[in-house]
């Protein structure tokens, strides 16, 4: 079968799913104000989580990657996760056990989200045709410019709709407790997307940003800026009267807004060209100190959220070392910024811990965990080691990308090490073979020297031996005649 017809195929299979997705599911197990019955998740559905987290969590960002170094595995890649996309939606209309309220957010969501991906394959079976004529031509870029957004924001329309699934299966996030809920999700996920563009400035991203004349901490004083004021107007009801942690939210946000036009400020070097400043790092510095103070009503969320703004600070206060004293105010640690220094990745990680420390952070959650028997120990480290497998993930994608598409820079950078270490043989005067041989050379010379040392050694101790052993025999020969020559020399004398 060729490309053309599976790209059909699927956009048929996907056709068909939607049909399916009419089956109504059954709500008269669930208790009233509630929105989930209280049977067990079935196997249908555990089948269809760990399908689509799959598909939507690993599959489908691969094959963004692999689209964008154009390799010939991408087509195949997104193809198959479609397919088992299709299977998935099927199956999470097909399960017993837990009953859901009709309307639910992840339900909502999922129907645009299989028609962006009907959408997605329909412009890659165009794209694959290559009609290029007349009109064809001319509509033929935009397509291609919306295939291309479209692929790179299905990882974060996947990430959303796998948030929504997690709320939707528990239950959580309803009346009172949706706006902390939403704040919670919200912060938490920013710190991870944080960590996620960090991770890509840091490895690739160092010829963009020389492109662009600013400086990292412009763009992270800015997004600061405009993120400290949507705080400062919305974690109050103005015209209200102030509850619970309202002060400490709404004073975050002037901070956060106060600190990113410093920062952005700073930005600037006296020439005019980009500095780096202390600004970013301060700010979440800062922000971590605050949410360690946070007050909590179960012991589980005060020693989770103390966690997290220690994670915070360390995250803050490492990213002004790294600014001040690892990379000397300067964009990367080599001219070419092919070189990563192993203190860079401290901070970037921190920030991937905070975001998961602080999406497990949630009222209802910490209820759940408290009631499970799970203590904060166990569940901190529980959500640290999320937090190193998303950092690896990421990691592998962009080294996936960078061996790719930076091949001829790498290739360089190693042709010209190669270079200036036989430059600097031959200065010394030899070369690297030749500095092998005379190596060689002395090891031998050595060696024969340690053995013509051994056998003077052991022909001066043979001589010694030999010359005791004469000496011996002679006391011995003159004790045996020595009897006989006194009874001689008495003859003689008396004749």
């Amino acid at each position: 079968m060729s490309i053309r017809s599976y790209h059909l195929t699927a956009v048929a299979a996907l056709s068909m799913a939607l049909l399916a997705s009419a089956h109504e599911h059954g709500e008269d197990h669930i208790p009233e104000g509630e929105t989930i019955s209280v049977d067990p998740i079935d196997s249908t559905l555990w089948v269809h989580i760990i399908l689509m987290t799959a598909v939507w969590g690993i599959l489908f960002p691969l094959g963004m990657v692999l689209g964008i170094i154009k390799n010939r595995w991408h087509v195949p890649v997104q193809l198959l996760a479609t397919v088992l996309t299709i299977l998935g939606y099927s199956l999470g209309h097909m399960h017993k056990g837990r009953q859901f309220v009709a309307g639910n957010v992840h339900a909502k969501f999922a129907t645009p989200l299989v028609f962006l991906l009907i959408g997605q394959v329909a412009l890659g079976v165009y794209l694959r045709l290559h009609l290029e004529r007349g009109f064809q031509g001319r509509i033929r870029p935009v397509f291609r410019v919306a295939h291309g957004v479209l692929g790179k924001a299905f990882p974060l329309f996947g990430w959303v709709q796998m948030v929504f699934g997690g709320i939707t299966a528990l239950g959580f996030c309803q009346g009172d407790h949706l706006g902390q809920c939403a704040a919670h999700f919200i912060m938490g996920g920013a710190f991870i997307a944080y960590g996620i563009l960090l991770t890509i400035l840091l490895l690739v991203g160092q010829v963009w940003l020389k492109r662009t004349g600013r400086s990292p901490e412009f763009f992270d004083s800015c997004v600061i800026a405009a993120w400290g004021c949507v705080n400062t107007f919305t974690e109050h009801r103005w015209g209200t009267a102030w509850v619970k942690n309202d002060w400490q939210h709404t004073t975050m946000g002037i901070i956060w807004w106060s600190a990113g036009l410093a920062g952005v400020w700073l930005s600037r070097g006296r020439d005019g060209g980009p500095q780096r400043n202390f600004v970013p790092g301060f700010v979440i510095l800062i922000t971590g100190w605050a949410m360690s103070a946070h007050p909590q009503e179960l012991m589980i969320s005060a020693a989770t959220h103390a966690m997290f703004g220690y994670t915070l600070m360390a995250a803050g206060l490492t990213r002004i070392i790294e600014v001040a004293f690892v990379v000397r105010d300067k964009n990367s640690v080599s001219s070419d910024s092919t070189e990563t220094n192993s203190f860079q990745f401290i901070p970037v990680f921190l920030l991937y811990a905070a975001g998961f420390l602080f999406m497990g952070a949630t009222e209802e959650q910490m209820l759940l965990v408290a009631s499970s028997g799970i203590d904060h120990v166990a569940y901190i480290l529980i959500l640290y080691s999320l937090a190193f497998l998303m950092f690896l993930f990421v990691n592998m994608l962009v080294h996936l990308y960078d061996r790719t598409a930076n091949a001829e820079l790498l290739a360089a950078k190693n042709k010209q090490s190669q270079a200036a270490e036989a430059a600097a043989a031959r200065l010394s005067g030899t070369t690297y073979d030749d500095n092998h041989q005379m190596r060689d050379v002395e090891e031998f010379e050595l060696s024969e020297r340690a053995s013509e040392d051994e056998e003077d050694t052991v022909g001066e101790e043979q001589s010694v031996r030999q010359t005791l052993l004469k000496q011996e025999a002679s006391q011995n020969t003159e004790g045996d005649f020595g009897p006989a020559l006194a009874i001689s020399n008495n003859q003689v004398r008396h004749s």
